[in-house]
Formats: structure tokens, C-alpha cells, sequence
């Protein structure tokens, strides 16, 4: 099951908030984080991979960036 977060027009800390709760709630194997920053999207993908988390994917269209990761 993928849970979507959708942290556009928010900056940081908020995005890597936002990850870290879904991540923290633990009911889901793939997460997309949805951000319009570089900035938003360097540190959503620390913060999982500190946690454990791969980044599979990154997509960016037209400055909005869709992040997936899987859990391990």
C-alpha cells in the first residue's frame, strides 16, 4: 500500500515533518512525497534514509518533484 504525502507549498521543516509521521505511523511499505523544492526534496530523502528508507524513485516536472521510497 503506498501512502501519499503531499507537502507542496510548504518548506522546510514541515515537508520532512510530514515524512517523518508517515514513516513513523508504520502502516505502509512505499510512501510518495509530493514537494515543489530542491531544497524540500534533498532533505525529505536524508530524512529517509536515515530512517532506513530507499529512495526508488524521483521525478521532477516542472519544479514539482514526486519522491518514492520503500521501506528498507
Amino acid at each position: 500500500m503506498t501512502k501519499t504525502v503531499d507537502a507542496r507549498g510548504l518548506s522546510c521543516p514541515q515537508p520532512v515533518l510530514m515524512t517523518l509521521n508517515a514513516i513513523k505511523a508504520g502502516n505502509d511499505s512505499e510512501i510518495k512525497v509530493l514537494v515543489d523544492s530542491e531544497v524540500s526534496k534533498e532533505n525529505v530523502c536524508r530524512a529517509a534514509n536515515n530512517r532506513g528508507w530507499t529512495v526508488a524513485d524521483i521525478t521532477d516536472e516542472s519544479g514539482e518533484f514526486s519522491i518514492t521510497m520503500k521501506k528498507g
